[in-house]
């Protein structure tokens, strides 16, 4: 799928942004009006990779299967001895849900029962294949992202953050969590995942918290400490809102050469096929980037009189991604040139749009620290059939490793490829 939207400024009222200046948004287009189309269901339907398939890459990359027979596999984290850790754990139905909702979530795997594990996968032989596998720890809360630091694996449950004493190279872990914070549960759709990211200096766990509702529909009272990234002190305990407005922050990641954190952000549905595009922004501590209130500077019309004072203040994003391509996942290249860097995006694909957007993972140039061109495909071929509907998997997250491979995260497609330099 190639991305043809031009960078452009997006027009916006100057009182509108904490900004001095209107402020250029790669990716981004001329958005339509809200409700210009109607607003739709339509999930995919998940048939599995047939053997031997794999997804497209560019010349000069090889797919390989890492682990596949996974169960929902959501996030990896790469351990310094070179295990890597799987969490697997799936959207809690909604049995008041309409028929065809449930439905479509049925086909598109995206509920049922849910493994609540971290199993631990390892290259042994080193060959680009997981050959051996230990459920590391189960009986956990749908567990999202994963750190490690000074002998501690921290946890992202949707409940709150637990951490367990753990060294790199144990196949088990028995002994009792210790729970760090306790967060606001559940959420819109699948708004439950709770990703971590650990400062570079290990002092500060970041956890990003999906918003309640889709605009604030249950009231903001509801979405204390959520839409949010949060930053946990992990000497003191002490919890501080690091940035806000962010409708579902998932993926998160660290710019090379400027140690900025970045962020990869769900917008809002219901609006129409082509508004409000995800995007990628580069977090400013204390910020806040428009959610409920507003999108890329301008009102929400469910919101007409409300969140006037943090219009002025609302920053924003940096790169847009695609309306309702339910970006997910995000991780920057290692080891690359200041002045010639990527970072790669996961697009896991939405309900929400007519034809399909997304299913694929996008690369971002960057040059010291901010990006410098438009999205470009990069990783390809998770739709089987777009008429049809059909999927064969989708990426949900990224992990990158300092020898230049790139871990995708399949959760749909229960597997976890390893692209890799072909030989």
């Amino acid at each position: 799928m190639k991305i043809t939207l031009a960078a452009v400024l997006v027009t916006i009222p100057s009182a509108a942004l904490a900004q001095d200046q209107v402020k250029p948004v790669l990716g981004a287009r001329s958005q339509p009006a809200p409700y210009e189309t109607e607003s739709v269901v339509n999930h995919p339907r998940t048939i599995g990779w047939p053997e031997g398939r794999t997804p497209t890459a560019p010349r000069g990359y090889q797919v390989v299967k890492f682990a596949g027979g996974l169960d929902y596999p959501r996030q990896a984290l790469l351990l310094p001895n070179g295990d890597v850790l799987v969490s697997e754990a799936r959207t809690k139905p909604k049995l008041d849900a309409e028929p065809d909702v449930q439905r479509g979530q049925a086909l598109s795997k995206t509920t049922g029962v849910s493994a609540n594990r971290i199993t631990l996968l390892r290259d042994a032989d080193g060959d680009g294949i997981a050959e051996q596998r230990f459920v590391l720890r189960e009986g956990l809360n749908q567990p999202f992202g994963m750190q490690y630091a000074a002998g501690r694996l921290y946890v992202g449950n949707t409940d709150g953050v637990v951490s367990f004493a753990f060294k790199p190279g144990q196949t088990r872990i028995d002994g009792a969590p210790r729970t760090l914070v306790t967060l606001p549960a559940g959420g819109y759709n699948n708004h439950w995942t709770r990703n971590l990211l650990l400062s570079p200096d290990a002092r500060t766990l970041y956890v990003s918290v999906g918003s309640a509702s889709n605009v604030g529909e249950y009231g903001m009272e509801e979405e204390r400490r959520r839409a949010a990234i949060l930053a946990i002190d992990l000497t003191s305990g002490r919890e501080r809102l690091y940035a806000s407005g962010l409708r579902n922050p998932v993926g998160m990641d660290f710019a090379p050469s400027t140690g900025t954190l970045w962020t990869a952000v769900n917008e809002r549905d219901h609006f129409g096929d082509d508004i409000s595009p995800d995007y990628l922004v580069g977090v400013r501590e204390g910020g806040f980037y428009g959610w409920p209130y507003s999108y890329y500077g301008k009102q929400d019309p469910r919101h007409p009189d409300e969140g006037r004072e943090l219009l002025a203040t609302t920053l924003l994003p940096d790169v847009a991604v695609g309306p309702h391509a339910a970006a997910l996942g995000l991780a920057f290249a290692k080891n690359s040139r200041p002045d010639n860097q990527l970072a790669y995006v996961a697009r896991h694909g939405s309900w929400n749009r007519a034809s399909f957007i997304g299913y694929d993972v996008l690369a971002v140039p960057f040059a010291n620290g901010r990006p410098t061109a438009e999205p470009q495909p990069f990783l390809t071929g998770f739709v089987a059939d777009a008429k049809k509907g059909d999927v064969y998997g989708r990426p949900v997250s990224i992990q990158t490793r300092a020898d230049g491979a790139i871990f995708v995260v399949d959760d749909a497609g229960d597997t976890v490829w390893l692209v890799r330099r072909a030989p």
